[in-house]
């Protein structure tokens, strides 16, 4: 039953997306955003590789360590990385300018964070024929023409951060006999990295939670734009007064509900989203307030991403093509831990 579930869930939630996808400022209009063309990240050598990195957000904080990351292994694994990217997770258009661009550079290997799971599997098949190593990192695509994907696990990932949900609310007092609602944010219609954590919060919410406890049907799409984002989430606490949990699926989303809650004074409400931005590291670090964050390993995922296609372009094959590297919860409780702290270091 469990499994015909899930199937029910990620079915679910891709017609609910394609549905509320569309509109001002969804993929489909999101050409018109700017990009981020390619820059060396450290020095270049004529005698080295040349690995080309596309990455999404730029400006994020999320996206900038996966950065670091890939910057890093340039450097200690003796290899040029080249990185450019978009500025909105929905400008799957703008990755595709990149792919061609670094394509013209004939790079001896490409990584890419596709914007769109499904629209730029034909450009991930392109660049799979032409004989060049792909790795994705973060996010995977609807295609099997690619060498290796470093990402988190994220149907795991959305089930912990329901199991966070559950337990910060009865740690606020919220018992099986009270009525307890939970909205949600998604960052973006087509990514298959948000419909996987969506649909694991969904099982095990749907598995543990008491069944006075719902989830709000009304998700919110704020579609990569943190100022629509904003309206949206101070439109839905108006609808929803009565709301005691929010989750956001992903870096952006969870910075607007951060600041809208802290905004509003909403001391009631407990967050639980993803990544480490200033705005729910500020949230958690409030005693007044009741936040937790699940703290993914993008460093490794960039890292690891270069040494991988080095070593295929080596002639090494990778054992295994998916490579989960795994998330921590951080909240005022756990954020102290060794553990915990040394991957709050990296972000």
């Amino acid at each position: 039953m469990k499994k015909y579930c899930y199937v029910f869930l990620i079915i679910l939630s891709s017609v609910f997306f394609a549905a509320c996808g569309a509109g001002p400022g969804s993929a489909s209009e999101s050409a018109s955003s700017p990009i981020t063309h390619f820059e060396p990240l450290g020095n270049v050598s004529e005698n080295n590789k040349n690995i080309y990195v596309i990455l999404k957000v730029m400006d994020s904080s999320y996206w900038q360590v996966i950065k670091n990351g890939c910057a890093a292994a340039g450097a200690d694994l003796g290899c040029n990385v080249y990185c450019g990217g978009t500025n909105n997770e929905t400008d799957w258009q703008g990755q595709r300018v990149l792919i061609e661009e670094a394509l013209a550079a004939k790079p001896d290997a490409i990584l890419l964070s596709p914007d769109d799971s499904v629209e730029l599997s034909s450009d991930i098949d392109k660049i799979h024929e032409l004989g060049i190593p792909i790795a994705l990192i973060d996010t995977a695509a609807n295609t099997e023409s690619f060498d290796i994907c470093y990402m988190t696990d994220n149907l795991y990932a959305g089930q912990n951060a329901a199991k966070e949900m559950i337990a910060r609310l009865r740690e606020a007092g919220y018992s099986d006999y009270d009525d307890v609602s939970v909205g949600i944010m998604v960052g973006t219609a087509k990514s298959q990295t948000i419909n996987e954590r969506l649909a694991g919060f969904y099982q095990f919410w749907s598995n543990n939670a008491p069944g006075k406890w719902n989830i709000i049907s009304d998700i919110m799409n704020c579609n990569g734009n943190i100022d629509e984002g904003d309206v949206m989430a101070n439109d839905f606490l108006s609808a929803h007064p009565d709301v005691l949990g929010l989750y956001a699926t992903n870096n952006g989303p969870t910075r607007v509900l951060a600041r809208v809650v802290k905004a509003n004074d909403r001391r009631d409400i407990t967050v639980v989203g993803f990544d480490y931005s200033d705005e729910i590291r500020e949230l958690i670090e409030d005693e007044d307030f009741r936040a937790s964050t699940v703290l993914q390993r993008q460093y490794d995922m960039g890292y690891e991403a270069v040494g991988s296609v080095l070593d295929i372009l080596g002639g090494n094959t990778p054992p295994v093509r998916f490579i989960d590297t795994g998330v921590v919860t951080v909240n005022e409780n756990t954020m102290s831990l060794p553990e915990i702290a040394e991957v709050i270091d990296m972000n």
